[in-house]
């Protein structure tokens, strides 16, 4: 009996060691743009977009799960095997779109950072430089498995939007009807928020970081299965995450008639009806994310960077063995903190540049992925299988499409 518990407690152990990667990615999604998304979905709309977060999580899962396989399969990066697979001139043009979006994005996240210290009478001068030094340290300072617990730390802390959700007091009944029985709308604006709150689900650089972090875990396909309930368990806890923002500013600011630009707009109006602390539960969630997407993005980027050139990468070793990985997120982390404290810096036309390049890189990588994925000899047994690839490539061309839309969007003016 006791070498029977012994042995479950060992599986245990070996089962949450193996847990990480899928579920940081998947709630890194809901950083300070895809927040801003949702919360603004939520005042303007309402409860109606709430049935697309089940759509968002079936696709995310689809393409996480395919990803992660490669890189246990494989034990390569995505930008390792695009390089082996599709050349050096194919591989150069793709990165150099991910670096410019990935900056922008980065830069987006020292904006959220910023705004939700002013909320707390924070200057941007002071939190900023101090954000940025803080995330500098602890990636060149701490190995991959204490970082991950300080993610999870971080992850922790979006359970915020969960309790305000539930101190807005929304009508229950009328939010899960909506979310199981969806009432569509063929306006401007809803279609517009439909096709971003789908755009901000999947984007290139989760794909790389995945597997990165896989292949930086150790992850193999003899421990694959438990892999793949990571990036399930990752994908449905992001979209609770992002159910309970649109439900919170649905209950109070729909209701209310009042229209927001940004989830520190929703901060600030939820006080006067849902309270203060409601108000500073919104606050420090999407604190929580910024942060989040301040550490995340710049190690994706030197991730995939280091792997496209063949250059030493990963967050396990010191500056000395991997120096173009350390000096490229150094520069993503730095140079983006200290855009922000530029006066006047158009914000909005650099998060719009980053949603144009995405828009343009997805179809391409979600198309590398899928032939990855099917090639015999790289994978073997773990190739798709044949319903695998019809609902593979269903929810694929369904996600280019949405790109596609959210570039025609975004270059209209919305």
């Amino acid at each position: 009996m006791e070498s029977v518990k012994k042995i479950n407690w060992k599986h245990i152990l070996f089962i949450l060691g193996i847990i990480g990667p899928g579920i940081i990615t998947a709630t890194v999604d809901n950083d300070a743009g895809g927040i801003t998304t949702y919360s603004v979905a939520g005042a303007h709309f309402g409860y109606s977009l709430l049935w697309s977060l089940i759509p968002i999580t079936i696709l995310l899962v689809i393409v996480q799960e395919m990803v992660a396989r490669i890189g246990a399969v494989t034990g390569k990066g995505l930008a390792d095997l695009i390089r082996e697979n599709f050349g050096i001139k194919i591989t150069f043009f793709i990165m150099i779109g991910l670096v410019f979006a990935n900056l922008f994005v980065t830069l987006a996240e020292f904006a959220g950072i910023a705004a939700a210290g002013e909320l707390f009478g924070i200057s941007r001068f002071v939190l900023v430089p101090i954000a940025a030094f803080l995330v500098w340290f602890l990636i060149l300072k701490l190995d991959y498995k204490i970082l991950e617990k300080f993610f999870f730390v971080v992850i922790f802390l979006y359970i915020a939007y969960i309790i305000s959700g539930f101190m807005a007091k929304p009508p229950w009944g009328t939010a899960l009807k909506e979310f199981v029985m969806p009432t569509i709308h063929f306006s401007k604006g809803y279609l517009f928020l439909l096709i971003a709150v789908i755009g901000t689900t999947i984007t290139p650089w989760m794909q790389f970081y995945l597997q990165s972090s896989i292949v930086e875990k150790g992850i193999r396909k003899e421990e694959y299965k438990y892999s793949r309930w990571d990036v399930i368990i990752g994908s449905i806890t992001t979209d609770v995450v992002s159910f309970f923002i649109i439900v919170t500013c649905s209950a109070v600011l729909f209701t209310k008639g009042i229209r927001i630009e940004s989830a520190v707009d929703a901060a600030q109006a939820l006080q006067p009806f849902a309270g203060q602390y409601a108000t500073m539960l919104f606050a420090i969630g999407f604190f929580a994310a910024a942060l989040f997407g301040a550490f995340i993005l710049p190690i994706a980027t030197a991730y995939y960077v280091c792997e496209a050139f063949g250059w030493e990468s990963g967050v396990n070793k010191k500056f000395k063995q991997a120096k173009s990985f350390y000096i490229l997120l150094s520069l993503m982390i730095f140079v983006s903190a200290a855009a922000i404290l530029i006066p006047n810096i158009n914000l909005i036309y650099l998060m719009l540049l980053a949603q144009f390049m995405n828009g343009i890189l997805l179809p391409v990588i979600l198309i590398v992925i899928l032939k990855l994925v099917n090639d015999k000899k790289l994978m073997g047994d773990y190739r798709n299988s044949r319903w695998m690839n019809i609902v593979a490539w269903t929810g694929c061309v369904l996600i280019i499409g949405v790109s596609a839309a959210l570039l025609v969007t975004t270059v209209m003016g919305g």
